[in-house]
């Protein structure tokens, strides 16, 4: 099965996209909501957060206040980094196990951080979502409802677009209408149903060759 990696910077678009594929009847796997699932109370993710940042990052009910987590480690490099280890390889084993188990020609993985988490490697493929800075400072500030100076922290914390660039083998520039974006999305769909289907046949054909 083909394996797509979907990425981009934050406010790129990228949840948009996730869904168009969706729409196709093909599996998402989104490592934003395994993270979230990971932090939960009772989950071994959480216990970690807790025993590593102690009870500041906990809401009066005892759940993990995310607002608080995020202003640390926007802030606190050494604290970005500690949370990273702990959610990093949790958050791999789940993608990587919840792709083997999919039944389909191919999956999306949509994972944010596939560059600066190490991860292109569970890819076959890394489709990019890409915007114009100014347009991501200004999408950003809107849906977050947060300052230009707040929004710059944030993404200056992401890998630079150059480099998420020069991983990509298919880019999608999402700036324009959603009837652009889904044309995209459409012919991306189409390649990806031939290119799975071209990697299913040779690895029959080498599979028949080894017996």
């Amino acid at each position: 099965m083909l394996r797509v990696g979907l990425t981009g910077g934050i406010a790129s678009g990228k949840s948009t996209v996730a869904e168009l594929f969706s729409q196709y009847s093909i599996p998402v796997i989104d490592a934003d909501l395994i993270a979230r699932r990971l932090v939960e109370q009772g989950q071994a993710a959480f216990e970690d957060i807790v025993q590593t940042f102690g009870n500041q990052v906990l809401d009066i009910n005892g759940s993990l206040n995310r607002q608080i987590l995020r202003q640390l480690i926007f802030s606190d490099t050494v604290a970005k980094q500690k949370l990273e280890t702990i959610l990093h390889p949790k958050i791999r084993q789940q993608l990587l196990q919840q792709s083997q188990a999919c039944n389909a020609i191919y999956c999306i993985l949509a994972i944010p951080l596939l560059f600066e988490a190490n991860m292109t490697d569970l890819a076959d493929r890394v489709l990019v979502v890409d915007v114009e800075p100014a347009l991501q400072l200004e999408r950003l500030c809107r849906r977050d409802d947060i300052s230009e100076k707040q929004a710059h922290n944030i993404i200056k914390n992401q890998c630079d677009r150059q480099q998420r660039l020069a991983i990509g083998d298919d880019v999608i520039v999402n700036d324009s209408s959603i009837d652009s974006l889904k044309q995209c999305v459409d012919k991306l769909h189409q390649s990806y149903l031939s290119l799975a289907k071209t990697s299913a046949i040779s690895c029959q054909h080498s599979d028949s060759h080894g017996q």
